[in-house]
């Protein structure tokens, strides 16, 4: 059964946490969280540009691709710096001004 794109975030970060806690021999993850913060940050920076490059003109599927990229790298950055998905969803409501 194909999952909600929120159980497949919250699935993809579990899995980020526990390569974290586990590391995994050849797991891209584990190499991100071994090279440390300043690679980890450089990731996020490179596919938010690529986000954008995408958005201005190389298409649909090229922008959601880049988007999963950087959702990904979002999340591994969140793992290493122990922030959890309810703290962002907790800002993000908060921010949220019904109309």
């Amino acid at each position: 059964m194909r999952q909600t794109p929120v159980n497949m975030i919250e699935h993809l970060f579990a899995v980020i946490r526990d390569r974290q806690q586990n590391p995994q021999p050849g797991s891209y993850t584990n190499k991100l969280f071994e090279a440390g913060e300043d690679r980890i940050v450089q990731k996020v920076g490179e596919e938010a540009v690529e986000v954008v490059i995408a958005a201005k003109g190389q298409g649909h599927e090229r922008l959601v691709s880049e988007l999963a990229d950087l959702t990904y790298h979002c999340l591994v950055l969140m793992a290493y710096k122990g922030v959890s998905l309810e703290e962002v969803a907790a800002e993000l409501e908060r921010r949220h001004k019904p109309s």
